[in-house]
């Protein structure tokens, strides 16, 4: 009966037809339809919508600006979409808009419950377990709790997280992720099994690692890229690495800076990969093993090099009147190369 309530509701609002929800904060209420005059209050209630609807064809999730909590998982997983119909979670206003300023993006935060796993305890934000899916002018936050529960275990929260190995298509673009190591840590901003993860113009300031591209059913995950990203404070990696794929792994025009290792891979991986037009500036350590508490220095006969600098003094702009704050600042090192939230 709620299923069948749920679904005249989707139909009677004009959801099926438009495929729209609008989620605010503030003024929503998570028993309006869902337009812009009557908006959703949670993200959680607008993946509940989208996961209703069995009809294939695409879905866009609007986010407006202010905060918005998870208090438990966002998770889609009715795998319905297709690369010319796509799930779609997106600000409203955009970083290349001329209405954009940093303060209107709209901020994600996940308080989610920690559930226990291999690695310690966990807590996801967006679990995104469909193909075919774009996140973008978003930015998101590490947790306020703590990250050590003892010496060997430890929390990790990650805001947007994809398990299924066999799912393709995941792009984050314009997103900016913000934590610190002490009082917001934020483990991985993005980690993915599976193909086709791409993050382009995303900045990632003070998280322990940026993004992993993990394993997919072969054990091989291919179709990756990471292009015209900034990271700056990564505190174990600049970029992890598990089983990619090199040959068609795309890592171009990125800037990584003031991290403890620029490139992460597992113990024993034998790939090798090849960068172009990117900046590495004060790193401890330019490449490294994972799966120790400090990153492992290794050899970097794994990375190919083109038209990359491996040194220079890169600055962050720190006002938050500035439509670039936590970007490049005006006269930083890497600033011909691109990187940062701003496509045009």
């Amino acid at each position: 009966m709620k299923n069948i309530f749920l679904l005249l509701l989707l139909f009677s609002t004009g959801f099926i037809k438009a495929e729209q929800l609008f989620v605010d904060p503030l003024k929503g209420k998570d028993s309006n339809p869902g337009t812009k005059p009557e908006p959703l209050r949670t993200i959680m209630e607008a993946a509940r919508r989208v996961n209703a609807v069995t009809e294939k064809g695409p879905a866009e999730i609007i986010l407006t600006e202010g905060v918005h909590v998870l208090t438990e998982t966002a998770l889609f997983n009715n795998n319905r979409f297709s690369n010319s119909g796509r799930l779609t979670l997106r600000a409203e206003i955009m970083p290349d808009d001329t209405a954009w300023k940093p303060q209107r993006m709209p901020v994600i935060i996940t308080i989610v419950p920690f559930t226990v796993s291999q690695f310690g305890e966990e807590a996801y934000g967006l679990q995104v377990e469909v193909s075919h899916v774009t996140i973008e002018g978003i930015k998101f936050t590490g947790s306020p709790d703590y990250t050590n529960i003892s010496k060997d275990v430890s929390r990790r929260t990650y805001p947007i997280w994809r398990g299924g190995n066999t799912l393709d298509d995941l792009v984050v673009a314009q997103c900016l992720f913000v934590g610190d190591e002490e009082v917001l840590p934020l483990h991985v901003g993005v980690i993915a099994n599976g193909h086709g993860l791409v993050l382009d113009h995303c900045v990632f300031y003070n998280c322990k690692n940026p993004v992993v591209f993990w394993r997919a059913e072969d054990g091989i995950s291919h179709r990756n890229a990471m292009r015209y990203c900034l990271v700056y404070g990564a505190y174990f990696s600049g970029i992890w690495t598990v089983e990619t794929d090199g040959d068609d792994f795309d890592c171009q025009h990125n800037v990584f800076a003031n991290c403890a290792a620029g490139w992460v891979r597992e113990n024993k991986s034998q790939r090798k990969y090849k960068l172009h037009d990117c900046l590495f500036a004060e790193y401890k350590t330019l490449a490294a093993y994972g799966g120790a508490r400090q990153p492992n220095p290794t050899p970097t006969d794994f990375l190919s090099f083109t038209n990359t600098r491996m040194e220079g003094s890169v600055k962050i702009e720190k006002d938050q009147t500035k439509r670039n704050y936590l970007q490049l600042a005006e006269g930083s090192d890497g600033m011909e190369i691109g990187a940062g939230l701003f496509k045009k």
